[in-house]
């Protein structure tokens, strides 16, 4: 969703979104830490290979949403946080 369509969404959508953003939140706390833990067996286990980068992909992946730093910005800009 653009930052257009976003700011077009009632106060309550924009907190429903909010809300699911941040039960979304838990769930990929909980694969990064599996990731860093492939991450971290793959290293001890084979040097620095295919199990190691993988995880890191998604890693950068997980943390670099614009998805969410639109939704951010707009419930600042209402006064919704």
């Amino acid at each position: 969703m653009t930052e257009k369509e976003l700011s077009e969404l009632t106060d309550e959508e924009l907190l429903a979104k909010a809300k699911k953003m941040k039960s979304n939140s838990i769930m990929n706390a909980a694969l990064i830490g599996v990731m860093i833990g492939i991450t971290i067996y793959g290293v001890i286990k084979n040097n620095f290979g295919l199990f190691a980068i993988i995880p890191l992909f998604f890693l950068f992946r997980a943390f670099s949403n614009p998805k969410n730093k639109a939704l951010k910005s707009i419930l600042k800009e209402r006064n919704l946080e």
